[in-house]
């Protein structure tokens, strides 16, 4: 099991790192939506909403992914 300087296993990293970015990316798509609605742009912010919940998907998929490694030995040692 290969870790990084964190001591958690890449795999939990690299999950924690998607799940992270998702989130911020979900909170930052929310102005685009906001900025696409008052420049009239209806279908702008439609695909930003689309983009939204895809990554709100996403991080809810890597946080059930981390959950399943909690406690093995992929978890690294603050779920050991």
């Amino acid at each position: 099991m290969a870790t990084g300087e964190t001591g958690f296993a890449d795999v939990t990293f690299d999950l924690i790192s998607v799940q992270y970015h998702s989130l911020k990316a979900g909170h930052d798509y929310g102005q685009y939506v906001r900025d696409a609605e008052n420049a009239g742009l209806d279908d702008v912010a439609a695909f930003f909403r689309e983009v939204m919940e895809q990554d709100s998907k996403r991080a809810a998929r890597a946080h059930d992914l981390l959950r399943t490694l909690s406690g093995t030995e992929h978890g690294g040692p603050a779920t050991s």
